[in-house]
Order: C-alpha cells, then structure tokens, then sequence
C-alpha cells in the first residue's frame, strides 16, 4: 500500500521548497485561499507560480489548493444557499484549471462554531455536507476534494461525517492543538498520558471518527511540526499535567533543535505512556512532536491501516527533520 504524505505549505514557505522535499511528499496542500464576496480569493497566495517547478521535480505529486484556516469567515453565508454554493464551488474549478491543480481541501473551522470570530449557524450541520456535494459536482470524481476536521467531540456533532466521507477522497485529522484546559500537557500525543481521562489523544479521535462515518482507508492523522509552550505553576511531575496558563502556540521545530535542544535549561523529556516528548526547565513546559513521536504516529498509521499522514506546517521543520522521518516510514 503506498500511503498518502501531505504537507500543509504556506505562501511564505514556498519559496523555500526543493526538489528533494517534492521527491518526498505524495501531496502538498498550498495555504490558503480565502472566501471574498462569496468566490474563491488567492490574494494570499502570491508565490503560486511557484508550483509549477514541483510538477518538473515529482510529476506524480498532487497539489491541492486548501481553503479556509482557522480565523478564515465567509463560509457559513457562502453555503447557506445552493446560489452560492455553487458560484464558490465555480470559482474553485476556476482557480483549479487555471493553475493546473489537483484539487480542493476544504478547511472551514468549524460548522457551527464561531470560536475563530468568524460567522456560524446551525445549519452549517447540513450545510457543509451540501457544499462538499456541491464541490464534487463541479470538481468530477477525477479531481481530489478533502476536508480538515477538528480533533473535538464538538466537530463531529457539528457535521455529518458519514455523509461527508463519501463525498470526499480523505479526511484529515487535525490531531494537533489537543490541549486540556487549565493544565500543561501534550497537544499532539499519540495516546493518553497515565492520568489523563481526556481523550484528547490521536488514537482517541481516529475511533471518534470511525465510529461517525468515516472509514479507516480514508483517515489521514496529522503530525505537528510545531510545539505550545505552557507556563507551570510548580514542579510535580516536571510540569505534566500540572496547573498551567494557557498552552500558547510555538515554537517551531526548527527553534526547537536551535535553542531548546542545545541546553539553555532545558531537559528533554519521553512520556511512554502518551508516546510523547516534551521540554521542562523547571517553570515552562513545551510540548512538541519529536522524531520518535512522528516514527511512531507512522507505524500507527499502518498498523491501523490508515490513509496516511499530514502535517502542519512546512516552513517549521527547515532541516527537514521530521519530514524526513515520514519519508522513510510512510513507503
């Protein structure tokens, strides 16, 4: 089985990209489109033209254009109506053939939430599923169309995800950001820390969303190439899941490995039973996803043969580390 390695890839990352990166990715999701007025807006993305030097390195690569993120709005007025769904989904086809892409990936965070500031309804449930049907519709079955989905109870309550998956190729999870609140922990754990009745775990949520709809070949896990750092309050168990401020985004990893690694007071720590790494100077906690962390999400992937495995964000990992780790565990 070949299995799906997708990197997320933001405008200013592009222009970093190589050959070999190409070489080892199966897909590149480039971030992110917008919704102006309803349509499709690519005023982020000017290093596009970018892209086309990828197809000359790796012609097997797909590259799929992702639209939304968190803090992106104009989703839940664009799909209230079949009108604009359908006048989104033609200026997606739009930009696909344009640009000689393979695809869309929709990133709506999340139907029904207005966590990110943006607009939401409680038709966004039903509304999503008909925007997904509406993109296949205008992308045929021959082009990719895939979401990225919470890793929260929360987000498939909010969806249909039976209905969604079979609408779409893959459906990625976005097994990151997984903080409990009020305490310093792993935000991208594999699985529970001893103690942690959470589930905010990747092994959790793959059987939170098997058990909505979604089949196991058509699950994508994600891998953060990030970490969040957490201010403790005390020293019991250096730091995990101790009382804590909020678990705050960064560093990257490449910060990581340059000033966190090398000393400075920070010791580097293994949770066997979470299957992840984190870093403790005796007052900060920073979770992280360590090379032996994305190994072992990668033989989870195949022991429960999954679709494969994304990750956030490209720009992070610029020794290519971690990529390199999913190259050579994801065949």
């Amino acid at each position: 089985m070949k299995y799906l390695r997708l990197g997320y890839m933001m405008n200013g990352s592009l222009p970093s990209v190589t050959a070999a990166d190409i070489r080892r990715l199966t897909h590149v999701n480039l971030a992110f489109g917008l919704i102006r007025n309803g349509v499709l807006d690519l005023g982020m993305l000017t290093n596009l033209p970018l892209t086309e030097a990828f197809r000359e390195w790796n012609p097997e690569v797909k590259l799929v254009l992702s639209v939304g993120g968190w803090g992106a709005g104009g989703f839940s007025e664009m799909a209230r109506t079949d009108r604009g769904r359908r006048d989104f989904a033609a200026s997606c086809l739009a930009a696909v053939e344009n640009y000689r892409l393979d695809g869309i990936d929709i990133d709506w965070e999340y139907p029904c939430s207005s966590a990110a500031g943006i607009a939401s309804d409680p038709g966004d449930r039903e509304n999503f599923s008909l925007l997904l049907q509406c993109l296949r519709e205008a992308l045929g079955r021959e082009r990719i169309l895939s979401v990225a989905v919470g890793a929260d109870e929360s987000c498939v309550r909010d969806t249909q995800m039976d209905t969604v998956a079979q609408i779409v190729d893959y459906v990625q999870l976005m097994t990151y950001d997984m903080l409990c609140p009020g305490l310093a922990g792993h935000h991208a754990a594999l699985g529970p820390s001893r103690g942690d009745t959470s589930r905010r775990n990747t092994r959790a949520v793959v059987e939170l969303y098997r058990n909505a709809g979604v089949p196991r070949e058509k699950l994508v896990v994600g891998a953060a190439f990030y970490g969040r750092h957490f201010q403790v309050e005390g020293q019991k168990n250096n730091g995990l899941l101790q009382p804590a401020g909020p678990g705050l985004p960064g560093p990257a990893y490449g910060e990581i490995t340059r000033d966190y690694l090398r000393g400075n007071g920070f010791q580097s720590l293994w949770d066997p039973e979470a299957e992840a790494a984190w870093l403790w100077n005796g007052s900060t906690f920073v979770s992280y996803e360590s090379p032996e962390a994305i190994r072992r999400k990668c033989e989870f992937v195949k022991e429960k043969g999954l679709k494969g495995i994304m990750y956030w964000e490209h720009g992070h990992d610029p020794g290519r580390e971690l990529l390199d780790v999913i190259h050579r565990n994801l065949p």
